[in-house]
């Protein structure tokens, strides 16, 4: 009958607005939470007897909910290096603090666009609600090794020890040091130079290498020729290396490296100028200088000149802090000034965000509607990257939400009417009989 498809359409209407009603209160109760994305309800008609062209039976509304996980929604700044958000399409990979406290080494993946992560008293990176950070280690010289990119298999939670030191050995030195052409000519003194040059082995020891540069003072003219010499103090004063250079007299390239003759240690490779030590503190590669370019030993005027001695390494130094680049790369910070890669933090995407599951705390999980995840290298692919000292507002517009709320009442009311009328018609033609 087609007054009771009016009753019955005025119902579904009051229950479509009503789920909108709830979608709207979700919204502006989370205005303020940082990484929500909107609710929204989409209302589709129901057709009844659509061919008939003699009477109508309304069918009313159905509605539809869905989360807008795609939308993105502004960064603020902050004053924590581990507030983390991804400027772009992504999601960064978390499970739960009560799985990682279980210990049972596989844990359930979601996704979150953003978090304020903290260490815990165990030095695991979590947010106040109890979600993880996870991420690929890196091992102890800072690189990440190969993991699957279409599981998260590779993933572990990242733990931070802030209590223990750490060494950061030298693994590199640059002797810049000008040699005086002036006695390496006949009739020259022949005097021996020394140079002290400080390293840190891998226990993070201070050690140090002796630097000899011997000129070869021929019978007659100029052999612009210097033995260099390098022994370990660590190792009682051994020679480790012992290497001949003749430099050029030409007016194109004079005082540069013409020759490097390797008598001892590590060969001399003239791509990179470079020797390799074997040190009792660990192998340090030593910059001589490459044939023909400026930079590294110099044979020059009058005067010995150790001008650039560089090195790499530091003492023993303690965790200060964390922090991560846009590349998704986690480095802890140390008091001695250097820093050290501990965890590589992949971006995930999905080809459909807003399949995802919802969950709480503004995370998410993957399903069929979503589509496979992909774990990019952040700042790839369709991946944007990651920010540290940020977090992502809420997706809520407030004052949308309340027009939207203004239009849900009157669309309410109006149904409510509409039900009211047909319930009088009703009492009308029960009356009727009467």
């Amino acid at each position: 009958m087609t007054i009771s498809s009016s009753l019955n359409a005025g119902v579904a209407g009051l229950n479509a607005n009503a789920t909108r009603l709830a979608t709207i209160s979700d919204n502006i109760a989370n205005s303020s939470t940082f990484g929500y994305k909107r609710a929204a309800a989409d209302f589709a008609s129901v057709v009844i007897n659509g061919g008939s062209k003699s009477t109508y039976a309304a069918g009313g509304v159905r509605v539809s909910t869905m989360r807008l996980v795609d939308q993105r929604s502004s960064l603020l700044g902050t004053t924590n290096a581990t507030d983390i958000a991804i400027s772009g399409r992504g999601f960064l990979p978390v499970t739960r603090i009560s799985e990682v406290e279980a210990g049972a080494g596989s844990y359930s993946l979601a996704l979150t666009t953003t978090g304020s992560f903290r260490p815990d008293q165990n030095g695991i990176l979590r947010t106040a609600t109890g979600e993880v950070l996870l991420g690929w280690p890196a091992s102890a010289d800072g690189t990440v090794g190969s993991f699957p990119r279409d599981s998260s298999s590779g993933l572990v939670p990242v733990q931070i020890d802030t209590r223990s030191y750490v060494a950061n050995p030298t693994s590199r030195v640059g002797l810049g040091v000008n040699l005086p052409a002036t006695q390496s000519v006949a009739g020259a003194a022949g005097t021996p130079y020394d140079l002290v040059v400080e390293y840190f082995g891998n226990l993070g020891t201070s050690e140090e290498l002796n630097v000899t540069f011997t000129p070869t003072v021929p019978a007659a003219g100029a052999s612009n020729e210097w033995t260099v010499t390098i022994a370990d103090g660590a190792s009682g004063g051994a020679v480790v290396g012992e290497y001949v250079v003749t430099f050029d007299a030409t007016a194109a390239a004079g005082g540069r490296i013409a020759t490097v003759t390797t008598t001892s240690g590590g060969a001399y490779d003239p791509a990179t100028g470079e020797v390799t030590l074997a040190l009792a503190g660990g192998p340090v590669q030593m910059t001589l200088g490459r044939p023909g370019t400026p930079g590294g030993l110099t044979q020059l005027s009058d005067s010995f000149a150790p001008t650039t001695v560089t090195k790499d390494g530091t003492p023993v130094g303690l965790q200060t802090g964390l922090q991560i680049d846009q590349g998704g790369n986690l480095y802890a910070t140390y008091d001695q000034g250097f820093t050290r890669l501990v965890y590589q933090i992949p971006v995930i995407d999905v080809p459909n965000p807003n399949g995802l599951v919802a969950l709480s705390n503004q995370t998410y999980q993957v399903s069929p509607a979503s589509g496979a995840m992909y774990l990019w290298n952040a700042g790839n692919g369709p991946t944007g990257s990651t920010e540290g000292f940020s977090r992502e507002e809420s997706a809520t517009d407030v004052a949308g939400e309340l027009t939207q709320l203004i239009q849900t009442q009157r669309a309410y009311s109006s149904n409510a009417k509409v039900i009211q009328t047909v319930d009088e018609m009703l009492q009308e033609t029960t009356n009727i009989k009467r």
